[in-house]
């Protein structure tokens, strides 16, 4: 299972959650977010400047933070309804290896991001697209990027009956017949183990994690998602 942490920012926090058993470590370049990246966090090692030493330097940097058992870590960048151009220039400054669109961009925002930037600025760039699941009509979103996104990321919820609140609710991705693998995100917290576990669809490829892990904007609790972890990955019972 692929388990994406998300919204990180702090250097210190982001060595010790990528010493965790995680895959894919999000960044949100969205100005509205709290956990905007506004800076560069060079003490974290995941951001190059321009200078060829910085980059042997940032290199090594990151080779320690990446202690995940042998695995490195892959950088997501989040963008919502962002333009082009400044997506192009963070995947580059910041080496991502996904670009995860978390508004309405439509297919042909997609391709044309593919098409700039693989593969003569960043190889083999992966698109994640953010499809909010509150109801079985909703699904039908994804017909629109089929064969143009590497993942969707599934954003579920629903509503309590006094319609005040919403909860993590994967059930209605039994209904999702599409070719394109997903990750599964929402009101995830430490309290859904067992929710995830029970959830079973053969295009179910991983979860994302945020802020319901966090003491403060962009700064996870490190034991409580690794309890979290070591139980998904049948660590710990």
């Amino acid at each position: 299972m692929i388990i994406k942490v998300c919204g990180m920012r702090n250097s210190e926090n982001i060595r010790a959650v990528s010493t965790l058993d995680i895959d894919l470590i999000g960044f949100i370049f969205y100005h509205r977010n709290p956990r905007f990246v506004r800076m560069i966090p060079s003490g974290a090692g995941i951001v190059p400047d321009y200078s060829e030493e910085r980059l042997r330097r940032v290199s090594r940097i990151g080779e320690e933070a990446n202690l995940n058992e042998g695995k490195p870590l892959q950088r997501v960048g989040v963008f919502v309804d962002d333009m082009p151009q400044n997506i192009i220039t963070r995947v580059y400054n910041y080496q991502l290896d996904y670009i995860q669109l978390h508004g309405n961009e439509p297919r042909t925002t997609c391709d044309n991001l593919r098409n700039t930037l693989d593969p003569d600025i960043q190889p083999g760039i992966k698109i994640i697209k953010t499809i909010r699941i509150q109801t079985e009509s909703d699904l039908e979103k994804c017909r629109e990027y089929e064969n143009v996104v590497d993942l969707f990321l599934f954003d579920t919820r629903s509503e309590t009956l006094d319609k005040n609140e919403s909860y993590f609710n994967p059930s209605l991705l039994t209904h999702y017949k599409g070719k394109t693998p997903f990750l599964l995100s929402g009101k995830i917290g430490p309290d859904e183990v067992e929710t995830i576990r029970n959830f079973k669809h053969p295009g179910c490829i991983g979860i994302n994690l945020n802020k319901y892990f966090e003491t403060a904007p962009a700064i996870k609790d490190v034991d409580k998602l690794r309890n979290f972890i070591d139980q998904i990955r049948n660590k710990r019972e």
